[in-house]
């Protein structure tokens, strides 16, 4: 088969780019050499140009070739004892992404740093002092660093994109391949994104912005795209399709060494610096105490919030999550089925052999899904003015977790059931304290499961005392303004955190452990030029390389579940059994029937 080739036609216009398309796709033409070929097109309506771009690598980004030799390569990866964890408890971890081992510090994967005051014993190996030394006296470091952490990749594994954390580790990050080359993914917060080959027993050298501002990490992939040249070892992997080929990946061991630092990071990129703390000048409300509270908090933390951000958000929700679809192509031709928080009503047109009817808090959310001819109106999930025992299904996905106190999620709870008619069954979800991501050992990522009580009829309507204790979860994929992170591999842990009763609330870190149960999230708005007349689009100053986006964050209200709080509540309901109680990609899940 004759391989393929990916061309981009920027077009002046979306007309004419769909004129093309409807002219052009599809159809048989006779190339060059007299062979009939099928011409296939794709319509983008969004294109980030800088990809287009020749691309360069980020600044202070630097890759020495054959730091070392074969020999010296092959006593450092025998030198690695992966069974001895005599170093510390928690230095030793098996983790989905990769192997890791940590000398002189541990990194904290639960706080995404290190315990300057608690070193490891026994510092680094000696058998790097000449590899260190190596560095200092061609100046690729300028100092001997006091962390190392090793990494052994299998093909199919990777590390999520992240920055090390400013806080923990000084300017210079050095990082030594053994065993297999690799492609590492750099990406500058204005999107434009950069492959980089890194070449096996070569070294990899991080200073500057390309250490500061952009993230870099690893795709899981058996196999890499790398230019196809002879000769080419290292360097940026282009987007000339005909100069590309496939490279299965080998094991991968990785040496990156770190200097601790001791003093906050002053850094030119405060964005993302978490010692020049984006919050550290805004004040947060405390944790509600009564029902007026709790709904002034949700007027400004969820319902303003939603208004702000509804373009930006919409954009990023479309596609349909899978166990949500299955529950709606489950339900019986001519179903009458609410969406309560509907948003943009991503699964409003889901099944047409329903009817669906959406409601959102937000008008502009309502006012996209008019935009898309789907039925929505504005309300609040509180008091729904749909008739009851109307409604064959209801779903509520992502909506409960907005709600300030026990009592105000357990009416939202009620408000579904007296929707549903005897028989109709709802479909729930929130956000999940428990962000689990080794998927084969989770005792949290597991399939549905059947309630053994299905058919018992639950009659509790009292608040249990200390049933809904104000506690906290995980990770959040949400876009942060302050997303410093080292990895996404989270420890096990249960909702153990202390309460927030007469606290501030504080705010959560993308990509770090939750610290409390009840939360502000940062939204980081991004405004498309193309529906926003206003919005100005995103350029670097000339002098620091900062993003300058004049667009706010924002910041919302979530109590993320613990595991089994959610179907607690939902045991508090009259007439109701639980058929389905399940976790599903960082969210507590339940399906009850009303009887």
């Amino acid at each position: 088969m004759k391989a393929s080739k990916v061309y981009p036609m920027p077009l002046r216009t979306k007309e004419e780019s769909k004129k093309a398309y409807v002219t052009l796709n599809g159809k048989e033409m006779v190339d060059d050499l007299g062979q009939n070929i099928i011409l296939y097109l794709n319509f983008v309506e969004k294109v980030h140009w800088e990809d287009l771009r020749p691309p360069v690598l980020p600044p202070g980004l630097m890759i020495v070739e054959e730091i070392v030799s074969p020999e010296d390569e092959k006593m450092l990866l025998e030198s690695i004892d992966w069974a001895d964890n005599s170093v510390g408890q928690n230095a030793q971890k098996s983790l989905k992404h990769r192997r890791v081992k940590h000398y002189g510090y541990e990194f904290r994967y639960d706080n995404n740093n290190v315990e300057k005051d608690k070193p490891l014993p026994g510092g680094l190996p000696d058998i790097c002092n000449s590899i260190l030394e190596k560095c200092l006296k061609e100046g690729h470091i300028k100092y001997i660093p006091d962390q190392l952490t090793i990494n052994q990749y299998e093909p199919g594994q990777g590390i999520p994109p992240h920055i090390d954390t400013h806080s923990a580790f000084e300017n210079e990050i050095i990082s030594l391949s053994l065993g297999a080359e690799i492609v590492m993914d750099f990406k500058h917060p204005d999107g434009c994104t950069v492959s980089v080959m890194l070449p096996q027993r070569s070294l990899l050298v991080m200073t500057g912005e390309s250490r500061y501002l952009w993230t870099h990490g690893i795709t899981p992939r058996k196999f890499d795209v790398i230019q196809a040249s002879e000769g080419q070892k290292s360097g940026i992997i282009s987007s000339d399709a005909g100069n590309l080929t496939l490279n299965k990946r080998g094991v991968r061991t990785s040496f990156t060494f770190r200097k601790v630092r001791r003093t906050p990071c002053d850094c030119s990129y405060p964005l993302v610096c978490d010692s020049q703390s984006c919050h550290q000048n805004e004040t947060f409300p405390s944790f509600p105490e009564n029902d007026k509270e709790a709904s002034e908090l949700e007027r400004e933390y969820v319902h303003r919030v939603y208004e702000e951000i509804a373009e930006h958000f919409s954009s990023t929700r479309h596609t349909p999550w899978p166990q949500i679809r299955a529950f709606l192509k489950a339900l019986p031709k001519g179903s009458i089925v609410a969406d309560v928080g509907c948003g943009n009503g991503k699964y409003l047109g889901l099944n047409k052999d329903i009817y669906m009817i959406g409601c959102d808090r937000s008008q502009n959310l309502v006012e996209i899904c008019g935009e898309r001819q789907f039925e929505a109106f504005v309300c609040d999930a509180l008091a729904v003015p749909i008739r009851s025992e109307t409604c064959d299904a209801c779903i509520s996905i992502a909506v409960i977790h907005h709600f300030a106190t026990a009592e105000r999620r357990l009416a939202t709870l009620q408000e579904l059931v007296r929707l549903l008619r005897p028989g109709g069954k709802a479909l729930i979800y929130v956000w999940a304290m428990e962000q689990e991501y080794n998927k084969q050992k989770s005792k949290y990522l597991r399939g549905s499961r059947d309630s053994e009580e299905k058919e018992e009829h639950f009659n509790s309507s009292v608040l249990a005392s200390g049933l809904f204790g104000e506690q906290n979860p995980g990770t959040s994929t949400h876009n942060s303004v302050c997303s410093i992170s080292a990895t996404n591999d989270l420890k096990d842990g249960g909702c153990n955190a202390n309460g927030v009763i007469n606290s501030k609330l504080s705010v959560h870190t993308n990509r770090t452990s939750f610290h409390s149960q009840d939360v502000l999230v940062p939204w980081h708005l991004k405004r498309d030029p193309m529906r926003d007349k206003h919005a100005e689009p995103l350029k670097l100053t000339p002098d620091l390389g900062v993003p300058r986006d004049p667009s706010p964050v924002f910041h919302r209200y979530y109590h993320v579940f613990c595991e089994g709080e959610l179907e607690a509540a939902c045991r508090m309901l009259n007439n109701i059994s639980i058929q389905q109680s399940y976790y599903d990609q960082g969210n507590w899940c339940v399906i009850f029937k009303k009887l």
